[in-house]
């Protein structure tokens, strides 16, 4: 009787948690359904300026001169220098960001372009598709937090957010794609070898007699830092002014271990800048860079 008890007990409780899950799932699935519609409803109040499907040039002048991008099968390019390393996520949150430009409001029965300074506008861009559709934003006076813009000769008048300005902000070496660089430190460094002159300088860590020489340069290679560049897509034929071209150039070979496998890393080292710094070049790279001369001198462990 007291066992039959229990079992009553027991289906009853496996009853109500039945029914509490089901009352839960089903206020679940309500939430969702509203937060479902309440976006269909903000998205259908939205108002965009612009609404283009893929964006694939951008044209802008926001008084430090004409920018122009462009991409094609995918790759964005600076189109004054298409050698230019750009990284790819700039001009391509500009595409975002224009492609579909969201409005805060559209005025309605406004006053004359000029109310809102759009009859000189600060600034314009320009995006262009595939199919050389284009569409310009032109960019009036600052109200708020927002800008007044209208858009081709629509002659509709609009506030965005001046948040939009931002991503055209950044110069042309804000949007360089550096090199990147490896961890080099006297832990890893196996062996440095010093083109210069015709002769070759090798400091080997499996040397006891090197270990003074393989920490120096090890901490020269160790302090490089690739954030400053003095041409971001070099010519062959001016190397010579840097002091890189095959003649003229030091070349150091750094052989060093990641993850347990031996890497090599090259660095061909020029002239001084006349401001405390020299030339450097690394693998493959079209880019000249910045690097102090203190550092190029414990690199090549000059006294």
């Amino acid at each position: 009787m007291v066992m039959e008890k229990k079992k009553k007990q027991m289906l009853l409780l496996l009853v109500v948690l039945i029914l509490l899950v089901a009352v839960y799932a089903g206020i679940q699935a309500w939430g969702i359904h509203q937060d479902k519609r309440a976006k269909e409803k903000e998205e259908a109040e939205t108002v965009y300026v612009t609404d283009m499907e893929e964006v694939r040039t951008i044209n802008y002048n926001i008084g430090e001169g004409t920018m122009t991008f462009e991409k094609q099968d995918g790759t964005w390019s600076y189109v004054k220098d298409p050698d230019f390393p750009l990284a790819q996520n700039y001009p391509q949150q500009m595409a975002d960001t224009f492609g579909k430009l969201k409005a805060d409001r559209e005025l309605k029965d406004g006053d004359g372009f000029a109310d809102y300074g759009l009859d000189n506008p600060a600034y314009q861009v320009q995006i262009a598709d595939a199919d050389g559709n284009k569409t310009t934003v032109y960019f009036g006076d600052a109200v708020g937090d927002d800008y007044y813009v209208t858009v081709d000769d629509t002659e509709k008048v609009y506030t965005v957010s001046s948040e939009v300005i931002q991503d055209l902000q950044y110069s042309l070496s804000d949007m360089a794609q550096l090199d990147k660089y490896p961890g080099i430190s006297s832990g890893n460094l196996k062996k440095e070898t010093i083109t210069q002159n015709g002769g070759i300088t090798t400091y080997d860590s499996d040397n006891d007699d090197d270990a003074e020489n393989i920490a120096t340069v090890a901490g020269g290679l160790g302090a490089v830092s690739l954030s400053s560049a003095a041409d971001y897509s070099v010519d062959d034929g001016d190397l010579p002014g840097y002091g890189l071209d095959e003649s003229t150039r030091i070349t150091v070979e750094a052989t060093y271990t990641k993850d347990d496998k031996e890497k090599v890393l090259t660095l061909y080292i020029g002239n001084e800048d006349g401001n405390g710094n020299r030339y450097v070049m690394m693998n493959d790279s079209k880019i000249v860079y910045l690097i102090s001369t203190e550092i190029c001198n414990n690199i090549l462990n000059v006294k």
